[in-house]
């Protein structure tokens, strides 16, 4: 967090716009409690004192503090810590003053809980991403004719590495393995997605603060981040991560530069090297940012026939709908829009490479 009160009414706002943008993404129950926290929290306990003279960005740009404090109470209830809110949380219906009750009787019974997850920003690994990648691995793929090598940036629990293991439906067709216990069927439209089998011969990810699938409370953080009232979300995710615990851990802990000069240091001959990364760039700072643009450019000027690489990203680029698809490839050093898709993956608009290349 940055130096500086953001100011009560901009605090308030944010709450507001969260809620808006939960409103958007199909959780109403999210959405309610974030306009309630707007309109009810005062700084009469340690908790409503923290919120409201927050020193940084409290928007979901900057510090994203109403996904911080959704993420904590819904750990209080995924975790069986209080029956008051447990009783008020899906599918349980109640009033709002109920709720607001509840949530008031937790910032007081739970404070020292909730104030120390509000020092850590949220962590979402939405499995239904992998439907916005698949199409961008297997354009890989059938452009180089090869093998990919996986390398993800905020990878968190690693959840999106496993992509290939996972099953999926889509436009008259299904894809990857029917027998696995992760099905993803995302809404498409555009052009058909190109189908063929991928190999993958090594993949690892990276992340400031890796969450480990085997680990009882790193499954919990995670799954308190999805919101309480998409219940295929939150069963998705724990199979998600049951599928990723029997592969061991796949997430490095570390600075995401750092990781990427020591993995493009690495040479893959015969292999598609893919970088690839979603809604995770945005959250690194402008310095970082501009240096892994260089590193990924210079890594991209090296690669040969033998030893491509590639760049597919998954962004939010100021657009509307959803976030952009961009994928660029080396030798060449092309770059196209590919489609666009939702941020969490419910749809996926697929436009594709172009057919002369």
């Amino acid at each position: 967090m940055s130096e500086g009160s953001a100011g009560e009414a901009r605090i308030r706002d944010a709450f507001r716009g969260q809620a808006k943008s939960c409103d958007a993404l199909g959780s109403p129950f999210t959405a309610r409690l974030c306009r309630l926290v707007a309109d009810r929290l005062d700084a009469s306990s340690p908790v409503g004192e923290q919120i409201l003279g927050w020193r940084g960005d409290p928007t979901s740009k900057g510090d994203s503090v109403a996904l911080r404090l959704a993420g904590a109470l819904h750990a209080l209830v995924l975790s069986g810590r209080s029956s008051d809110l447990h009783a008020c949380y899906p599918p349980n219906r109640t009033s709002e003053d109920s709720l607001w009750r509840a949530i008031s009787r937790a910032m007081r019974q739970e404070t020292d809980f909730i104030l120390g997850r509000l020092t850590s920003a949220p962590q979402t690994n939405e499995v239904r991403r992998s439907a916005a990648l698949l199409p961008g691995f297997i354009t890989v793929a059938q452009l180089f004719g090869k093998p990919l090598v996986l390398s993800e940036v905020g990878a968190s629990a690693g959840l999106n590495l496993h992509w290939d293991r996972y099953g999926y439906v889509l436009p008259n067709s299904r894809w990857g393995d029917e027998a696995s216990a992760v099905t993803i069927a995302a809404e498409w439209s555009g052009a058909t997605p190109p189908l063929r089998a991928v190999e993958v011969i090594d993949r690892a990810g990276c992340d400031i603060n890796p969450l480990y699938p085997a680990d009882e409370e790193d499954r919990l953080r995670l799954l308190s981040y999805v919101w309480a009232d998409q219940q295929d979300r939150i069963e998705r995710t724990r199979r998600a991560l049951d599928l990723a615990a029997e592969g061991g851990s796949l997430v490095e802990r570390a600075d995401a530069i750092d990781w990427l000069k020591r993995r493009l240091a690495r040479k893959y001959p015969g292999a598609a090297h893919v970088i690839y990364h979603s809604i995770a760039w945005q959250y690194l700072p402008e310095a970082a940012r501009r240096e892994g643009e260089a590193l990924i450019a210079a890594a991209g000027a090296a690669a040969t026939d033998d030893a491509p690489l590639a760049r597919l990203q998954m962004e939010a680029d100021g657009r509307t709908p959803g976030a952009a698809l961009m994928l660029q490839i080396w030798p060449k050093g092309d770059r196209q829009l590919v489609g666009r898709a939702d941020f969490h993956g419910r749809w996926v608009e697929w436009q594709g490479w172009p057919a002369s290349d």
